[in-house]
């Protein structure tokens, strides 16, 4: 008896994005029928615009990951302060879309952003403040990281109104994610383009001493998936979870990884303190997170990925 196996279908937004693309790579690898769509517009024949999907699309996925965002690096989050209200578009489109069609599970990717910069900008000699994800109370709001960080928290709330409707939703809160393919605006793209073009003395923006929670965007996907999966089936009650490693790097220490690796340590380290310095501390509690995944890639290992192929 032959009988047809129906792929699984997700769908996933800012498809085109750094964190979309590296979804879409391992939703397909596990045998996902995926559908693509981007607020770009539609870059390839496959890919479709994001306004399109949530006006016309009618097709209920087993999974719809929300990775569109604008300007999640630190130049847009203090200096583009009309991102703000393109990304409440985006989250309010979304969650309003996947209650008129009933979708059966929606995988959110909030922020560290979300969190208190109250508790951001403690910075201890062992970095132990980590944050915690009860220290986000949706009904007692704190001011978050700027106003990306305002927009992560109000699609919680989308998030927690589209649940009390019915729709299946996943909370998670990626922390610093960084891989090979990363873009220059992000600090850790920035910092390997700035390496293999041999750039001395190294400019780190606004301080070297911020702290950071790296987690590879492999552990992140992987992470977010066995969270969203876990959660599908039962094995938890849908909680908001962290994705981190609980590890702190500063700028100055990542920078140093980066120079070892290429074997360039000669190189000396400047502070622009005329750049936007950001929070000082952002380190996750990573207790919850382990009860669904371990990360696999430590951040020694990360900078090697990146430059292994420098001379």
């Amino acid at each position: 008896m032959i009988t047809n196996h129906r792929k699984r279908l997700a769908l996933v937004t800012g498809a085109a994005g750094f964190v979309g693309r590296h979804t879409v790579a391992e939703l397909r690898a596990r045998d996902y029928d995926v559908h693509r769509c981007d607020i770009a517009g539609p870059m390839a024949w496959s890919m479709k615009d994001f306004n399109d999907v949530v006006r016309w699309n009618d097709n209920v996925y087993d999974l719809v990951v929300h990775c569109a965002a604008v300007g999640a690096h630190r130049a847009a989050i203090d200096g583009q302060p009309m991102t703000f209200a393109q990304n409440m578009q985006l989250n309010a489109a979304l969650f309003h879309w996947a209650m008129r069609t009933r979708q059966k599970r929606v995988l959110y990717i909030s922020s560290s952003a979300a969190y208190p910069i109250e508790y951001q900008n403690i910075l201890g000699g062992d970095h132990e403040m980590r944050l915690e994800e009860d220290m986000i109370d949706l009904w007692d709001p704190r001011l978050a990281d700027g106003t990306y960080g305002i927009t992560k928290l109000t699609g919680e709330h989308l998030a927690a109104a589209a649940r009390a409707a019915g729709v299946p939703v996943t909370v998670v809160r990626p922390f610093s994610g960084y891989g090979e393919d990363q873009g220059t605006d992000w600090p850790f793209g920035a910092f390997v383009q700035r390496i293999r073009n041999g750039e001395s003395p190294f400019t780190i923006w606004g301080s070297a001493r911020q702290c950071r929670d790296w987690i590879h965007i492999d552990d992140v996907v992987k992470g977010m998936l066995s969270v969203a999966f876990a959660q599908r089936d039962g094995q938890s009650d849908g909680e908001p979870v962290n994705l981190c490693t609980g590890q702190g790097t500063s700028m100055s220490d990542l920078v140093h990884l980066m120079m070892n690796a290429v074997s360039r340590d000669s190189w000396t380290i400047v502070v622009d303190e005329t750049k936007p310095l950001g929070v000082l501390n952002r380190v996750g509690d990573p207790t919850r997170f382990f009860e669904y995944y371990e990360p696999k890639v430590t951040i020694e290992e990360g900078v090697y990925r990146a430059l292994k192929t420098e001379d």
